[in-house]
C-alpha cells in the first residue's frame, strides 16, 4: 500500500479526532527503554562484513545518499557541480551507482533539476523555513509550493519542535498534512523531527508515529545544523518504528538518518540496523536514504581500494 495519510476506514484514524485523542495514543505508546535500545544499536555495530558484502554494500550506500548542500553561500555553480557528481560520483568507473538524490535550498531546485536532468537522479528541497521552521504556516506551504512548482521530487519539511515539546500534537500533525497536500502527486515527503532537539526516546518514537499519521513518506532523523544528529540508537528506534506501523497498517514508510554519517564504516553499520530492524524491504533508495555531503567521498575511497588493493589518495574524490 502506498505511503498515504489513514483513511476514514482506518481503525488508527479514530486517534487524531482531537487533540486529547493524539496526546492518548502518543503517550501510550510502550516506553523506550534507552539502556536497551543503546545496547542493542552497539551490539549491531559490531557486526562483521565480508569483501564480497562490503563491496555491495557500499555501492548500496552510494544509491542512497541524498547529496546534500545546505548553506547561505550555495552558488549555481556549486549546486551544479553538486548535481554532475551526484550523476556520475567516480568519473573513472562508469560503474559506480549514481547517488539517490541531491537536496538544496527552494530557490536551487531549478538549477538541481537541469543538472540532474534524464539520469534519474531525484531533487530534493529542504522547505517548511527549514531548518528553524519558525515561520507561519502560510509562509511555509508558500515555500513548498514553491519547490514543488520548480521541479522538487521530494520535500524534506520540518515539524514545528515547540508545538511538538508543549504537547500540541494536532497542531503538527495538522501541519503535516497541509504540507502533504501542498506537495501534491508529485513529490514525495520527508518530515524531519530534529532529534537532538526532542530530548527523550519516548519523544523520538512518539514523533515517528505522529509523521506516519499524518503521511509522511519518510521520516527523518536531522536537518544537520544541531548538535546531535543521526545516531544508531535514534535511527534504530525509528526502524522500530516503521517496522510496527507497517504491521498494523500496512503503509510502508521510508528512514533518512542525517548529519554526522561521514565514513563508509558508519553507513554500513546503518545499513545492518536497516536489514536486522526493518528487513530487507527497507534495503532500497526507495525507503531508505543518507542525508550526507561528505560520506559519498569515504565510499567512493573504500570502493577504489577494494577494487585495486590500495587507496589513490585524497586527490582520488573531489572535497566538497
Amino acid at each position: 500500500m502506498p505511503s498515504s495519510a489513514l483513511t476514514a476506514a482506518h481503525p488508527l484514524k479514530d486517534v487524531t479526532a482531537s487533540d486529547s485523542a493524539l496526546r492518548r495514543f502518543l503517550h501510550g505508546l510502550p516506553g523506550v527503554d534507552a539502556v536497551g535500545l543503546e545496547g542493542r544499536a552497539a551490539s549491531l555495530g559490531t557486526r562483521s562484513i565480508k569483501t564480497t558484502a562490503k563491496a555491495y554494500a557500499i555501492d548500496l550506500a552510494i544509491s542512497m545518499v541524498d547529496l546534500t548542500t545546505l548553506e547561505g553561500a550555495d552558488t549555481p555553480g556549486k549546486v551544479r557541480a553538486l548535481g554532475a557528481k551526484a550523476v556520475q560520483p567516480d568519473p573513472t568507473d562508469r560503474t559506480t551507482p549514481t547517488t539517490a538524490a541531491v537536496c538544496v535550498y527552494p530557490d536551487m531546485v531549478a538549477v538541481a533539476k537541469e543538472a540532474v536532468a534524464g539520469s534519474g537522479v531525484k531533487v530534493a528541497s529542504v522547505a517548511t523555513a527549514f531548518p528553524a521552521g519558525r515561520a507561519p504556516l502560510t509562509v511555509k506551504l508558500a515555500d513548498v509550493r514553491e519547490a514543488v512548482a520548480a521541479g522538487a521530487d521530494e520535500i524534506d519539511m520540518v515539524i514545528d519542535r515547540g508545538a511538538f515539546l508543549s504537547g500540541r500534537y494536532l497542531k503538527v500533525y495538522d501541519e503535516i498534512i497541509a504540507v502533504k497536500e501542498a506537495c501534491g502527486t508529485s513529490a514525495r515527503l520527508k518530515v524531519i523531527f530534529e532529534t537532538g532537539e526532542l530530548s527523550t526516546y519516548d519523544n523520538i518514537r512518539r514523533a515517528s508515529w505522529l509523521g506516519m499519521l499524518a503521511g509522511a513518506d519518510f521520516i527523518k532523523t536531522s536537518t544537520g545544523k544541531v548538535a546531535v544528529n543521526a545516531t544508531p540508537a535514534n535511527t534504530l528506534l525509528m526502524l522500530e518504528a516503521v517496522r510496527d506501523f507497517r504491521a498494523q497498517t500496512g503503509i510502508q514508510v521510508g528512514v533518512k538518518p542525517a548529519g554526522g554519517i561521514r565514513t563508509s564504516k558508519d553507513a554500513i553499520k546503518f545499513l545492518v540496523l536497516v536489514n536486522e530492524t526493518a528487513g530487507e524491504d527497507w534495503l532500497d533508495n526507495h525507503w531508505f536514504r543518507f542525508g550526507a555531503s561528505s560520506l559519498l567521498n569515504d565510499l567512493l575511497m573504500q570502493r577504489q581500494k577494494l577494487a585495486t588493493g590500495r587507496y589513490s589518495g585524497p586527490d582520488y574524490v573531489t572535497v566538497d
